[in-house]
């Protein structure tokens, strides 16, 4: 039920909500593999007509050569967001060789073995060896099946003109940086509190290859001869099969403050791992990892939501986040839905800005040890077992109903929905909560519900599935062509990465192994 902005306002002890204040930020990184038209993963070079994946500010990959990674400005604008993510998006299909498509789930395509995923590769220049050798560390640690997972990354952040009134609000006469990096903290712990409802409403990996799972240990179902899954799942992606480190579960990182945070980081980067030592940094020449640490780099601590900073050339992220303070932050909980040609729509980051603007401005007590393992275990349960009607997760060690506490939180939620609807003089916010409160009560009405559904009805396999919605997504966004300003932006800065790589290349003045050593000393 619609929330009266008065309440609303109340709700979050705020005497007034200037219209300014929500003209949220977002961004969205979408990662997806490049496929043939079998719907085998890619073998072939990154497309140079897709520029240099490293400095193209649109089109990247992630760990593997096929992976490609999609990454939008930030807008304040929703369909402006989505419609750069869409050009991205037929402009990479449209230049595409030997009729590559993009795959459309989060669980990889069938792959014959790991050999058949390429690293990323980044050019001849020590930054862009780094990079590369980064994923070779990441696959002598890991293996590389975990690592062309796909997923959506949504950046969020509040306008610059919120936070000065905001912090007089709140009695805070700290300096202002202080204070947003600590609101930032306080809106990550409430999210970690809460994100098991993304996982339950988003989730759309209920299922995998059978291939995925060869010689590891698992408890998955035979869905048919080639696919497994878990009835109840909803994102197997973030699952024990998932975006998991065994040397990272008894990692605590405390999100109180950003010293904290920022220590804990910098230990586990410092701290050498003895299977990792195993590994060794050097075999025959070669190198095998950057170093023996915990992390090799901040980006390999795996969780649902990082605060993030834009850095400047040459600086570390966590140099940033303690020189400059919390910019933004990065929700990492979100499957792509292969019903959605983007894999996510106006509708899905409407909830999201509710979710986040909520998490922010309501009460969030700081964490404990306890609390962070608590979290863990509800975000397992959801993810194997979400839409069990009966399940139960722990709320303040107490076992609650999800569907229970689901309902209440929503029913919170109708508060930032009401405000960010009266300020845009719309109820779209409210419409994307009446959808989401919907599947709360119809666990079918989930992704991950729809598409176990429809596999079984119409006895398609995970692969047969997957490969049916990436032709239709290929089919909608190939035959429409871009005008001809994208075109041309999309091409000249193209272009213009390949030259920047070249000069990355030419400025280089360090051995590789010279830049190690210092990479490695900082």
């Amino acid at each position: 039920m619609t929330k009266p902005y008065s309440e609303s306002l109340q709700r979050y002890h705020l005497t007034e909500f200037k219209p300014e204040w929500a003209a949220i930020k977002r961004g969205i990184e979408k990662e997806s593999l490049r496929v043939t038209p079998e719907g085998h993963i890619s073998s072939g070079d990154h497309p140079v007509a897709l520029g240099s994946a490293l400095t193209n500010p649109y089109i990247t990959t992630d760990f593997g050569e096929a992976l490609l990674e999609f990454i939008t400005p930030a807008y304040n604008d929703i369909e402006q967001c989505l419609k750069m993510l869409e050009n991205i998006h037929r402009f990479s299909l449209q230049n595409l060789e030997q009729d590559e498509m993009l795959w459309v789930s989060s669980m990889p395509c069938p792959l014959s073995s790991e050999a058949a995923i390429r690293l990323a590769e980044y050019g001849s220049s020590n930054i862009g060896r780094l990079k590369n050798l980064y994923r070779q560390g990441l696959s002598n640690r890991y293996g590389r099946l975990m690592q062309v997972i796909s997923g959506i990354h949504y950046n969020f952040s509040m306008p610059e003109s919120f936070w000065q009134p905001y912090q007089q609000r709140c009695g805070d006469t700290g300096s202002l940086q202080e204070f947003r990096t600590n609101k930032y903290l306080h809106l990550i712990r409430n999210f970690h509190r809460y994100s098991w409802l993304l996982i339950y409403l988003f989730g759309a990996s209920p299922a995998a290859c059978k291939c995925f799972v060869q010689g590891r240990e698992h408890h998955l179902q035979e869905l048919d001869e080639y696919s497994l899954y878990l009835p109840n799942a909803t994102c197997l992606r973030m699952g024990n099969l998932g975006y998991k480190s065994e040397a990272q579960k008894a990692l605590f990182v405390c999100y109180n403050e950003i010293e904290s945070y920022a220590e804990c980081l910098s230990e586990a980067m410092r701290t050498s791992y003895p299977a990792y030592e195993k590994i060794g940094t050097k075999k025959n020449g070669e190198y095998l990892q950057i170093n023996t640490n915990l992390l090799q780099l901040e980006n390999e601590f795996y969780s649902t939501i990082r605060p993030k900073r834009v850095t400047k050339k040459g600086q570390r992220p966590l140099e940033a986040l303690m020189s400059e303070g919390i910019e933004y932050v990065e929700v990492r909980a979100l499957d792509l839905n292969p019903y959605l040609p983007l894999g996510i729509d106006a509708g899905q980051v409407r909830f999201l800005d509710t979710f986040l603007l909520h998490c922010l401005l309501s009460e969030s007590p700081e964490c404990d040890r306890h609390q962070f393992f608590e979290v863990a275990s509800n975000i397992a349960l959801v993810v194997e077992q979400g839409r069990d009607p009966d399940l139960k997760l722990n709320l303040e060690g107490k076992p609650t109903r999800l569907r229970d506490w689901a309902n209440a939180l929503c029913e919170d939620l109708q508060h930032s929905a009401s405000i960010l609807d009266t300020l845009h003089g719309s109820n779209a916010y409210q419409e994307s909560m009446t959808t989401q409160t919907a599947k709360v009560n119809d666990p079918d009405l989930t992704p991950s519900g729809q598409i176990l559904r429809e596999m079984q009805e119409r006895k398609l396999s995970f692969f047969g599935f997957s490969m049916q919605q990436s032709r239709l997504h290929r089919d909608t966004l190939q035959d429409n062509g871009l005008d001809a300003a994208t075109l041309e932006l999309m091409r000249a800065t193209s272009a213009e990465s390949l030259r920047d790589q070249q000069q990355i290349e030419a400025d280089d003045k360090l051995s590789f192994d010279e830049f190690l050593v210092q990479w490695n000393a900082v």
